[in-house]
């Protein structure tokens, strides 16, 4: 029997097959394999500041590097059993590395391990490390096969007139491929915002001030190395900090994919809508059933999926974002177990993409509904008669307009054309407005 079966949570049950990229990036297995990184990417940096007591040949560092390349389940479980004994994690991945160390030839330099160091030296870059990978490798990738689609549909339908509807009601006419592309402008705007906001680690001992250190090797300068240590990893390392990262640029990162998820939300519930006045309808699949009861329907599931998903998602990077960055005094341990959870909002997020995705991928613009509710509504070119009035210098043109057609849906062209006769305009002008029709009336076309 499968264990996802059991599995306590969807995203590795129902879902494992979706979310299983971002195991490589926020499982236990990959936190544990990153640690193992930081620290031997540290004591060949510690190497090679030539210290007395520490010498490593230079032709030792592949050897040492194998350590976490070559880095296996196997290597985890006995990590694991050693917590058992620690009970610590991070305690636990050091004996692992000097026990490497030991069987490369290597034990002079067994104390160096972990020299001068805190746990959070280690999780607070394995961390934004996993992150920034986990981001990079598969949400962005997702993301942006979203953002394409849209952008296709967006130039696929930039020529079918749509009537907008603004507080539900009727209003001026749009077109569908504007309608599009203002989800996917909104996309790429946050997309851009997240790539530049700086991953953060913390490098400076127990708390913050390289004590351990310094004492040990007061002429070093302790600050460069760290700086130079970090950004080796691809971060940015945070000056100023008690034992732990402030988590400030991590709490923004979240919110801005808070707001990404809020956007794909906007756009489930716009496309839902469409669906539910037939504006849009939807591929058939074999075999498929869309109601337990009711043979006929086809259910917007793909965009309700979405739309949950993106709801948990967004509850979990709000709390992620507002509680990490407050801790007790130097430090107290409530980031460590919320951390955990970081995968979480991104297996939710990444769920929704491909449902999203999956649901873009069905709809098809029913073009005559779309085309016959807007001329059922000839209201809506109150506002462009109104306006060339105003041009012409007709007196209370708005006034006239408003009581021509205010709460009155059930007007038809062929009534506004009799009233555009009664009016003491030109005949250009009049020509001009009898051209104007709800199929026309639809602005500049931006998608061009």
């Amino acid at each position: 029997m499968s264990d996802a079966l059991f599995a306590v949570s969807p995203v590795d049950g129902r879902y494992a097959a979706v979310c299983s990229p971002l195991r490589e990036y926020f499982s236990e297995y990959a936190l544990i394999r990153e640690r193992v990184k930081v620290e031997v990417k540290y004591l060949i940096a510690l190497s090679q500041l030539q210290l007395p007591q520490l010498q490593i040949d230079a032709g030792k560092f592949d050897a040492l590097r194998s350590i976490y390349r070559q880095f296996t389940p196997a290597d985890t479980e006995q990590i694991k059993q050693t917590e058992k004994t620690t009970n610590h994690d991070v305690k636990a991945v050091e004996y692992f590395v000097k026990e490497k160390l030991e069987a490369l030839g290597l034990q002079k330099a067994k104390e160096f391990v972990h020299f001068g160091l805190t746990s959070q030296d280690i999780n607070n870059t394995a961390t934004p490390m996993l992150v920034r990978h986990g981001i990079a490798e598969v949400m962005l990738p997702a993301l942006t096969d979203v953002i394409n689609k849209i952008e296709s549909q967006a130039q696929e339908w930039k020529n079918i007139s749509l009537l907008a509807h603004t507080h539900g009601q009727p209003a001026s006419p749009t077109r569908l491929g504007k309608e599009m592309k203002v989800f996917s402008e909104r996309l790429r705007s946050q997309l851009e915002m997240l790539k530049s906001i700086p991953h953060s680690a913390k490098f400076g001992g127990a708390t913050g001030n390289f004590n351990a250190h310094a004492v040990a090797y007061p002429t070093v300068d302790w600050i460069t190395f760290a700086d130079d240590f970090v950004n080796s990893l691809g971060l940015t390392r945070t000056a100023y900090t008690t034992q732990i990262e402030p988590y400030d640029n991590l709490a923004a990162l979240f919110d801005n994919l808070k707001r990404i998820n809020n956007i794909l939300l906007d756009l489930c519930r716009d496309v839902w809508s469409y669906i539910s006045m037939n504006y849009f309808s939807q591929t058939v699949k074999a075999g498929e059933i869309g109601s337990s009861a009711m043979p006929h329907k086809v259910n917007p599931i793909d965009f309700e999926n979405a739309e949950g998903n993106l709801g948990i998602a967004n509850a979990l990077f709000e709390h992620l974002s507002a509680k990490l960055p407050v801790s007790r005094l130097q430090r107290d341990l409530t980031d460590s177990t919320v951390l955990r959870n970081t995968g979480v909002p991104f297996a939710h997020t990444l769920i929704a993409l491909k449902s999203l995705l999956k649901g873009l991928n069905k709809i098809i613009p029913n073009t005559q509904v779309i085309s016959a509710d807007l001329n059922r509504h000839a209201v809506v070119i109150a506002e462009a008669l109104q306006t060339i009035l105003r041009r012409e210098g007709y007196p209370n043109p708005y006034e006239v307009l408003k009581d021509l057609t205010r709460g009155k849906e059930n007007i038809t062209l062929q009534d506004i054309h009799q009233f555009i006769g009664t009016l003491q305009v030109g005949d250009a002008v009049k020509a001009e407005l009898l051209n104007i029709t709800p199929e026309n009336y639809t602005g500049v076309n931006l998608s061009n």
